[in-house]
């Protein structure tokens, strides 16, 4: 599994002209599985997510978590993260997963996150056109892929 995670003021979902999802300060989480994906990468991202020290403490260093902040979480699919473009000008998505086997690991990826916060995650909807939009904070934005745990 791949996500990006993003330190947002604010994020939200629209699909359709209507929002579906929306959270103040917090997480926007991108994530993109592939058929390789399993509990283990799933259980691994979530306790990275939950636990990666990212916003500013009362000295304004990165030392607190998105739980130390009681901050918010938007978890949107994004199949894309798992583009391969290193032939030609159009990327190719043959490692992303197929809906049969991506739907279930979103969700169970999700539900995971939402244990480990002890709350609510919003998300996008899986497939649907959407129109992410976010206020980034920092800038920080910051890639992990649960295949190369470095």
């Amino acid at each position: 599994m791949k996500v990006v995670l993003q330190r947002v003021s604010s994020a939200s979902v629209t699909i359709d002209s209507k929002i579906v999802a929306d959270i103040q300060k917090g997480l926007l989480v991108l994530v993109g599985i592939e058929d390789a994906d399993n509990q283990e990468d799933i259980d691994w991202l979530v306790n990275k997510i939950t636990n990666i020290r990212i916003f500013g403490d009362e000295n304004d260093l990165m030392n607190l978590s998105v739980k130390d902040i009681d901050g918010e979480v938007l978890v949107v699919s994004q199949f894309t993260l798992h583009a391969l473009t290193k032939k030609g000008n159009r990327p190719s998505y043959i490692k992303a997963s197929k809906p049969e086997i991506a739907i279930p690991m979103y969700e169970n990826f999700v539900s995971h996150l939402q244990k480990e916060l002890g709350k609510k995650v919003q998300t996008g909807i899986f497939g649907a056109d959407m129109k992410v939009f976010l206020l980034n904070d920092g800038p920080v934005t910051i890639v992990i892929d649960s295949k190369n745990r470095e």
